[in-house]
């Protein structure tokens, strides 16, 4: 995968970006994370990539023809490295309080994409004439604002690639991940098997793998009835967990 990210502060991301995961999968070669100083491409002598907003009103605002010019110039890089096709098809997404909620799910459809171009917003935020001619998508991680992308695009991109295949010791691991199945991920133990009296679950212990797996499923269906009830209105239910989780509702079995 092909990763872009157009941003004020590179520097930012020194550390997220070359460390645990991350590190590992640039230097095997799956993945490619370009840095590019939206800076850089202001033409004027002093580099000014904000303005006050027309109107009157707070704060400053990114100006368009440095972001024009970013935009452009990483996917002509990117046709250059991967091709036109690539670069055409590649999703250009604006790190925005006002984007679409980001999810496990957007983080499955992003990880289909060879390539990905993250625009990361400052001040009170970008000329809507560049926001509606160079975004195909906007995303935001949350509803509280945050005083760039940057963050956000660390995020994302995290979650993304560790989606990708070869990423993880064992790709299965991003199949058992919170929210993969729309649930919450249950408890997880290992040794020593008591520790300050506090005890692993036996049938962790017991060597039956359908009573760990119907053990872990319930345990799943517990939290996310505890911490996110409402998860459950969308997650992928059958009959036995139905049941199960009216014995909850009836205060019943919580093992």
């Amino acid at each position: 995968m092909d990763i872009s990210i157009l941003t004020l502060f590179p520097g930012m991301f020194a550390g997220p970006l070359d460390q645990s995961i991350l590190g590992r999968v640039q230097e095997r070669g799956l993945v490619r994370v370009s840095l590019h100083n939206i800076r850089d491409y202001a033409e004027d002598r002093h580099h000014v990539v904000d303005d006050a907003p027309f109107g009157g009103g707070p704060g400053m605002v990114m100006k368009p023809e440095p972001l024009f010019r970013a935009v452009e110039a990483v996917r002509a890089e990117l046709a250059e490295r991967a091709g036109a096709d690539v670069a055409g098809s590649a999703p250009v997404i604006l790190l925005s309080p006002q984007g679409r909620p980001f999810t496990q799910a957007v983080a499955r459809e992003l990880a289909a994409h060879e390539a990905l171009v993250f625009i990361c917003g400052r001040y009170e935020g970008i000329d809507a004439r560049a926001e509606e001619a160079l975004a195909t998508d906007a995303i935001s991680i949350g509803d509280y604002v945050l005083t760039g992308g940057e963050i956000p695009a660390m995020a994302i991109v995290d979650a993304v690639v560790r989606l990708l295949p070869g990423a993880l010791g064992d790709d299965a691991s991003a199949q058992d991940d919170s929210f993969s199945d729309g649930l919450l991920e249950g408890p997880s133990y290992t040794r020593p098997a008591e520790y300050r009296g506090m005890a692993a679950p036996e049938v962790l212990l017991s060597g039956d793998h359908g009573a760990v797996a119907r053990w872990r499923r319930r345990q799943a269906l517990l939290r996310t009835w505890q911490r996110r009830l409402d998860l459950l209105a969308s997650a992928e239910l059958s009959e036995e967990d139905r049941a199960y989780l009216r014995e909850l509702e009836q205060g019943g079995a919580t093992e």
